[in-house]
């Protein structure tokens, strides 16, 4: 699903928070060993255990993503509007035959060649 001028949400969100620095955030917690039944992994206890530790500053990055989405679409200019139209610019450009990638926690991301699927 898109949000904010064609980036999809979980590419806005991840953006949002990587350079605003939220850590407690979905994809922070990914990082820190988070299990979302979203994501495709195995659910697993220690995984459910980071999320239930950090349960309210999770809810909080919903809250910060839709207020920089909101600076983002008014056309104010911040370093997450940077970014953001940063990671716009580069989902537009993709070919095909490439991927976008980042590695947490930075909010910029590098067009590289798509691996194989298979």
């Amino acid at each position: 699903m898109a949000a904010g001028k064609g980036l999809p949400h979980d590419l806005a969100q991840y953006v949002i928070e990587a350079a605003t620095g939220y850590r407690g955030g979905f994809w922070g917690l990914v990082s820190k060993g988070a299990t979302f039944k979203s994501t495709g992994r195995r659910r697993t206890k220690p995984g459910r255990a980071v999320i239930a530790e950090h349960r309210s500053e999770l809810a909080g990055a919903e809250r910060l993503a839709g207020e920089h989405l909101q600076r983002w679409t008014a056309g104010e200019k911040s370093s997450v509007t940077d970014a953001l139209n940063r990671a716009l610019a580069q989902w537009r450009e993709l070919s095909m035959a490439e991927c976008l990638g980042f590695d947490w926690p930075s909010a910029s991301g590098v067009v590289g060649p798509r691996g194989d699927e298979g």
